[in-house]
């Protein structure tokens, strides 16, 4: 049996690129989550989903009886900084709004 030694001359090479978990947590879109709240009454709710992201009725009243009935329905998906707009809008509507990464 004969050993071979290893080349001693190459090393392992560092490089600059990002952990997998942080990829794939920029990769993941941001959700706009509008919450249930005791003030706004639900036609306005529907109208504010109609105006600011353009939805029909039907899927503005889906979304407005998701957060009547589940207490959150997601409004929006993509990326950061227009999940921020999507929040500061829905806010300076008076609805109560967060967002996360999905």
């Amino acid at each position: 049996m004969t050993l071979v030694a290893a080349d001693t001359a190459t090393a392992p090479v560092e490089s600059e690129v990002g952990s997998p978990d942080t990829d794939l947590a920029e990769d993941r879109p941001w959700v706009v989550i509008v919450w249930n709240d005791p003030i706004n009454l639900m036609s306005y709710v529907t109208l504010v989903l109609q105006k600011l992201f353009g939805y029909s009725r039907p899927k503005a009243e889906k979304l407005m009886m998701e957060v009547h009935n589940n207490g959150r329905a997601v409004v929006s998906t993509g990326p950061r900084e227009r999940a921020e707009m999507d929040v500061y809008r829905l806010h300076e509507h008076g609805l109560w709004a967060t967002m996360q990464q999905d």
